[in-house]
C-alpha cells in the first residue's frame, strides 16, 4: 500500500540551505512529498516563493519558521508551524535574532582574523546574497578557498563548539516567541528535543513546563535521533500531551548528504499520519472561532 510522504522540517536559501524555495518545492514534487513545511532559520523570507511554488506542483504547503532560543549548553530551537500571517510581535523577535546573529557572525571574523585569515564579513555575505549567513556559509567559504579539505573539516576544525572559532548564539526569549507565533496564526513546536542535552531523567519536567507555557507540538522524529529515541520521545509526547510532528532537517546535500527529504530518523519515510492525524487538525482547531 503507498504511503503519501510529508515533510515538517526544511531549510532553502533564505537561510543556510542549498535550494531556493521554489527548488525545494520542486524536488519534493519529483520525490511525491505532498504536504512541506519550510521552516528557516530566524527568517520568514522563503516563505512567498515557497507557497507559490507549492502551489504550481500541487503540494500542501505549511509555512513555518524554527527560531534559535536563549538557553545555556544546548540547541533550543522552536518550529512556528502554519503561520498565516506575520504579526509585529514575530518581526521584532525575527529583528533581534538578525542583529545578534550579525554581532555573532562578526566575531568569528575576527577570530579568523586573529588567525591570520584576511577576509571581512561583507566579503563573505557577498558570495552568499539573500542568505542569513550561519555556520554553514563560513564552512563554505573555508572550502572554496581552500582553507579546508570539505566542509565538516570546518566544523570539526574550527567551528563547532569548543573550538577556537565558535561563539554561542544569542537566542530569544521563549515565552515571547511562543507568543509571537501564536500572533502569527502558527502553532509552537519543540524541534528535536535530544538537542536539549538532558538525560530521560531531568527532560521530562523541561517538557511539562514547555507544555504548561504553551508548546503544544513535539518533533519526536528527527534524523539526528536513533529510532529507538524517538520512538521514546513519542511515548512520552502522548503522555504529556503534546501532538507529534516528524521532519527530515533537509538543508541540501552539500550541506548535510545525510539527510534527505521526506525521510526521518533511521532513514525512514514520514508518513502523512503527521500531517492528517497531527498537525492539520491542531491547526483547525487553532482556527476554530
Amino acid at each position: 500500500m503507498f504511503i503519501s510522504m510529508i515533510d515538517l522540517h526544511t531549510h532553502t536559501t533564505a537561510s543556510d540551505g542549498q535550494y531556493s524555495p521554489r527548488e525545494l518545492m520542486q524536488k519534493a514534487a519529483e520525490k511525491s512529498i505532498s504536504v512541506l513545511a519550510i521552516t528557516d532559520h530566524d527568517t520568514v523570507a522563503g516563505l512567498e516563493e515557497g507557497a507559490q511554488a507549492a502551489q504550481e506542483y500541487g503540494i500542501t504547503f505549511v509555512p513555518g519558521i524554527e527560531l534559535n532560543i536563549q538557553r545555556p549548553g544546548c540547541e533550543f530551537h522552536l518550529l512556528g508551524l502554519g503561520l498565516q500571517t506575520i504579526s509585529a510581535s514575530m518581526r521584532d523577535i525575527i529583528q533581534f535574532l538578525m542583529d545578534s546573529r550579525n554581532e555573532r557572525n562578526q566575531f568569528v571574523v575576527s577570530k579568523m582574523n586573529e588567525d591570520g585569515i584576511d577576509v571581512t564579513l561583507e566579503q563573505i555575505q557577498s558570495e552568499f546574497p539573500g542568505q542569513v549567513l550561519g555556520r554553514p556559509h563560513f564552512a563554505a567559504w573555508l572550502e572554496e578557498h581552500s582553507i579546508v579539505r570539505h566542509r565538516q573539516q570546518a566544523f570539526d576544525k574550527y567551528l563547532a563548539r569548543g573550538r577556537p572559532w565558535h561563539v554561542e548564539r544569542v537566542g530569544a526569549n521563549l515565552d515571547e516567541s511562543i507568543q509571537a507565533i501564536y500572533d502569527s496564526g502558527g502553532i509552537p513546536v519543540l524541534a528535536h528535543p535530544m538537542s536539549l542535552y538532558l538525560s530521560w531523567t531531568k527532560l521530562e519536567p523541561v517538557l511539562v513546563d514547555f507544555h504548561e507555557r504553551g508548546i503544544l507540538g513535539m518533533e519526536c522524529f528527527h534524523p539526528g535521533a536513533r529510532v529507538g529515541e524517538c520512538l521514546r520521545l513519542e511515548e512520552i509526547a502522548r503522555r504529556l500531551g503534546f501532538f507529534v510532528t516528524a521532519g527530515s532537517d533537509f538543508h541540501g546535500e552539500k550541506v548535510r548528504a545525510d539527510r534527505k527529504p521526506g525521510h526521518t530518523c533511521g532513514g525512514k519515510k514520514i508518513d502523512d499520519r503527521f500531517w492528517l492525524e497531527e498537525l492539520k487538525p491542531a491547526l483547525e482547531a487553532r482556527q476554530k472561532p
